[in-house]
């Protein structure tokens, strides 16, 4: 160990200069011992505080480890062993925390205090002392002056008496003050370098023993533990690497696809339609009505469940029912300011919901999708090959025919169309349930035609030039003479839907299949138009005509309709059933369906009136007394007592007055 220098008490009562020199020299090393042990002390407390806060940390972490266990995580699989570990790893930071909490209590004893009762008891001293040997030296350079300025002529032996005095007792003050301050301050360049080695001691030791029982508590325990631990999470690295591998690899896929994956309604003109769904999903545009006459759309994610259509706004926890979809009717529609629109109908006939698609493909899928779940199969074992099988026999049957022409090209269509299905029986697995009733009723393949065609008669009579007949006796011309004859005139605003060929005319439910088959046709080749008639019920025939040029469209015998019958729900639809001989000596069957402005019941009733007028003609007093019941018009024309129909179009009938008369 080095020498120190210090201050010698020998000269503390001379007061030199060198010796005040000195002095200052000691002063100023003080000085800084002091400024650097305050720094020093915040440094250790500064310690002390993280050691403290650690203890806190590390009692809050135990804390959070454990409640891991209690978050109701919706993605929670697999975490059992993350809980378990955790519990364990809680186990570990508490008793980890009794040693930090040991630690901090070390480390207050054995580093803070130390340097805290340095400054406070040395530093202090020393600061002390050097104020009090300061007033010492001031009080003895007052009395030496004092006593400087004794008069040398007449002396006053009383007064230098106490001033020398005063003088003796100043430089025993000053001296005995200069001895104290001497030697604490020789006595400070021993404790500043003690001062400056117990608290860092006491801080390693602190460390040590935190270490050595943090070794002792947990390096053996714990080794198996952690080697397990941590295989485990390299593990699951390993997983984490090759599903970021396959995530980039299938984002590279995904990404290298062709443009037309972002470009809407792409394949407008030839459409890959999967027509055989029985669930779909998507955005659509819904329609609102705002107002009378204005309207807004709104952009949904729509999907079906089961039966139902439903409907989630972005953002919504879950869907809510729109439309019940059973034995609902869907097809397009035309609006005016959207494409791909369609409209579900209920079961009753009232029009629901109007929905827009992005695309052709996206609309004509939405309406075979409700087409198919609207004929509720997804209620049976196989609903797959059910919708296969359903919509195999549609696109046989729903084949569109313009004209009656064209019959005779569609036989052999309807042949291979047969054939065709017998080899997709083959392929496709039988479904559960099975539809007897309809292949009975209708075959399978069968086409359907949409217009009824102008006959070429009609069409000479048109270019004529001659005043067609008005249907309600306002005529000059005899072209239908049954209608001065008739004892029956009734008309009605119709809209053909569609005909087709059927296999029997023994029950109504060959015209409720007919109407179910032209319907979904309808919706599966979106055709919306349809052309509006006048049909004529007269107690002969069944006439249609064309209401701007009075032009007959068709004619039937009432004696060849066999089957008549309204739709048990939609009430404004009607059929018919007629027995044609043909030149092999065979009988054909077709029906035909109609959606009238009215009830369809009435025009059963007008029919089945005209029936009856042919059947009791041949006996006059059963006609006599049939036609008692029914009243005339004002030019002996009978009507329907019970018809209140109107047109729609502002034109009501004129057999109106006829029945307020009667």
């Amino acid at each position: 160990m080095p020498a120190v220098d210090k201050l010698l008490l020998e000269e503390a009562l001379q007061d030199s200069p060198q010796t005040r020199s000195l002095l200052s020299v000691f002063e100023e090393d003080a000085g800084t011992l002091t400024d650097y042990t305050n720094q020093l002390l915040q440094a250790m407390q500064r310690v002390f505080g993280a050691q403290n806060e650690m203890c806190l940390a590390t009692q809050q972490l135990s804390k959070q480890l454990l409640a891991y266990e209690k978050q109701n995580f919706a993605l929670g699989k697999g975490d059992e062993e993350v809980i378990s570990t955790l519990h364990y790893f809680s186990e570990v930071v508490d008793k980890l925390n009794v040693l930090h909490t040991e630690l901090a209590k070390q480390l207050a004893d054995a580093m803070v205090l130390p340097i805290v009762q340095f400054r406070e008891k040395d530093l202090t001293e020393v600061s002390t002392l050097k104020e009090l040997f300061g007033l010492a030296s001031s009080e003895h350079d007052l009395s030496m002056a004092k006593y400087s300025r004794l008069p040398k002529k007449k002396e006053n032996e009383k007064v230098k008496t106490e001033v020398v005095k005063e003088v003796a007792a100043a430089r025993r003050k000053q001296h005995l003050a200069s001895l104290q301050y001497y030697s604490a301050l020789n006595a400070l360049q021993y404790r500043k370098r003690m001062a400056m080695m117990e608290p860092m001691i006491g801080f390693a030791h602190g460390q040590i023993n935190f270490f050595k029982k943090g070794a002792e508590m947990f390096s053996r325990s714990m080794d198996s533990f952690l080697s397990s631990v941590a295989d485990m999470v390299q593990s699951i690295e390993v997983e984490l690497e090759a599903e970021a591998e396959k995530t980039r690899i299938s984002q590279q896929e995904l990404l290298s696809v062709d443009e037309s994956v972002y470009t809407p309604d792409f394949d407008v003109a030839a459409p890959q339609v999967n027509r055989n769904l029985i669930q779909k999903a998507g955005y659509l545009n819904l329609r609102n009505k705002t107002g009378l006459v204005t309207t807004t759309w709104e952009r949904l994610y729509f999907f079906t469940q089961g039966g139902n259509l439903m409907c989630q706004p972005r953002g919504a926890v879950a869907g809510g029912l729109i439309q019940d979809l059973d034995n609902c009717s869907v097809m397009a529609v035309d609006c005016e300011d959207r494409r791909y629109c369609f409209q579900i109908t209920t079961p009753s006939g009232k029009p629901g919901i109007i929905l827009q698609a992005e695309s052709r493909k996206e609309n004509e899928e939405w309406i075979c999708a409700i087409n198919n779940i609207s004929r509720q199969i997804y209620l049976t074992d196989n609903p797959e090959a059910v919708a296969i099988k359903l919509n195999q026999k549609a696109l046989q049957a729903v084949t569109p025919f313009t004209s009656f022409g064209k019959k005779q090209e569609s036989s052999c269509l309807s042949q291979n169309l047969k054939n065709s299905e017998t080899e997709n029986d083959k392929i496709v697995p039988k479904a559960t349930v099975s539809i007897p009733e309809a292949e009975e009723l209708i075959a399978p393949g069968t086409p359907i035609q949409f217009d009824i065609v102008l006959p070429a008669t009609e069409f000479l009579d048109q270019n004529r030039g001659s005043r067609r007949i008005n249907p309600f006796g306002e005529t000059e011309d005899e072209s239908f003479p049954e209608a001065e004859d008739s004892l029956l005139q009734q008309m009605f605003i119709v809209r053909f839907l569609g005909s087709m060929a059927v296999k029997t005319d023994s029950t109504t439910e060959v015209i409720y299949e007919a109407m179910r088959q032209v319907l979904a046709a309808r919706a599966i080749h979106n055709i919306f138009r349809m052309t509006e008639s006048h049909l004529m019920v007269t107690s002969q025939t069944l006439r249609l005509i064309d209401p701007q040029t009075q032009v007959s469209r068709a004619n039937f015998e009432l004696t060849s309709v066999t089957q008549f019958a309204a739709h048990q729900e939609n009430k404004r639809l009607v059929g018919f059933v007629t027995r044609i001989p043909e030149s092999t000596g065979e009988e054909s069957l077709s029906t035909y369906i109609f959606e009238s402005n009215s009830e369809g019941e009435k025009i059963c009733y007008a029919i089945n009136l005209g029936k009856e007028i042919i059947e009791v003609q041949k006996d006059p007093e059963a006609l006599a007394q049939l036609m008692l019941s029914i009243p005339l018009t004002n030019d002996g024309k009978y009507v329907l007592l019970n018809d209140q129909s109107d047109d729609n179009d502002g034109n009501p009938s004129e057999n109106r007055s006829a029945e307020s008369e009667a």
